[in-house]
């Protein structure tokens, strides 16, 4: 079994990104600045709403995206997910391979249904809304899991964005285990406010005993804590992670090692689209980790790669853009 620096599982979805002025994300009329799920009905009613916006169309998924960046940097990453037997799952699969990243998918073997989609609307203040239709991706499950793969993996990275699926968040709560009982370390991202307003249960089921890293931005671990101070947040973290990073835009992050809590700069950029800015950031905290960089020096990679990020369009850099910020930091 070939060994992986990092296990990803989340949800796979094809990405479809347009930019929009805030009267008309408006009259859309979903929540900005957050995700929300969407049945397949809703979704298309809003892209037929927005015809005539030009679109960009991107493999994409939370930790689809992480796991992106990993490889970038030259990690080893396989990514567990589901996508059916459809235009979009075939242009899925094929970008992910093309992308370096190992998967459970065939193509020959994908189930028949609907690939799901996240229609990502940007403003000009550089926000992300997020219209989410599942598809096929809501039925994945413990069986689309490989215990081979997690335990030949340093860290299982688990997509907090599955807790909106029963057998999401049941994938989840399994591949910790998988994890621990092959002496791993287990990851995970809170992935969006709206998961922590309206899932905090299950995310805590997910979590469990514990993980080693989680991964919040400031909203989300405030809204965790149930609190509106900072300090509070951080001491209710120590309680669900070993360590962990939150991210504040361009206030940088604060990463916790199990025993200080570091600040790492963030890189003042004029921000166009934040899509993915996450995403890439548990990327290179990852890859860091996985080469034994201190978590400072991990949080400075991540941190750059972040504010790289989100001063172009779209959820993934160039693999020359991420190498010439891993060599700038790697020294």
């Amino acid at each position: 079994m070939t060994q992986y620096h990092v296990y990803g599982l989340g949800n796979a979805l094809v990405d479809i990104e347009l930019s929009l002025t805030p009267e008309i994300l408006a009259a859309v009329g979903i929540d900005k600045g957050v995700m929300t799920l969407l049945d397949e009905e809703q979704q298309q009613g809003i892209l037929d709403r927005l015809q005539g916006h030009s679109f960009k169309k991107a493999s994409g998924g939370s930790a689809a995206n992480t796991l992106i960046a990993l490889g970038q940097l030259g990690g080893q990453g396989f990514y567990a997910c589901k996508v059916a037997n459809d235009e979009d799952g075939l242009f899925y699969l094929y970008d992910l391979v093309n992308c370096g990243v190992a998967t459970q998918l065939r193509a020959d073997a994908l189930e028949p249904g609907i690939t799901g989609k996240c229609l990502v609307m940007v403003t000009p203040d550089a926000d992300r809304t997020m219209g989410t239709f599942l598809g096929i991706s809501g039925s994945f499950g413990e069986g689309d899991l490989s215990a081979d793969a997690i335990a030949a993996a340093d860290y299982t990275y688990i997509e907090g964005y599955l807790v909106s699926s029963p057998t999401g968040k049941g994938a989840a709560i399994a591949a910790r285990q998988m994890a621990k009982a092959a002496g791993k370390q287990v990851s995970l991202t809170l992935s969006d406010f709206n998961m922590v307003k309206f899932f905090q249960d299950g995310l805590l089921e997910m979590i469990g005993d514990g993980v080693d890293l989680l991964f919040a931005n400031e909203t989300e671990a405030l809204a965790m804590a149930g609190t509106e101070d900072l300090t509070a947040a951080i001491d209710h973290l120590k309680t669900l992670s070993r360590t962990f990073a939150i991210t504040r835009g361009s206030d940088g992050s604060l990463v916790f090692d199990g025993d200080n809590l570091l600040e790492v700069a963030g890189y003042p950029v004029q921000a166009v689209d934040t899509v993915g800015a996450g995403d890439s950031y548990a990327g290179g905290f990852l890859y860091g980790l996985s080469q034994g960089w201190s978590y400072g020096k991990a949080g400075e990679l991540a941190s750059r790669l972040s504010s790289q990020l989100v001063t172009q369009y779209g959820p993934r850099l160039t693999t020359s853009q991420v190498q010439t910020i891993l060599q700038a930091v790697a020294g």
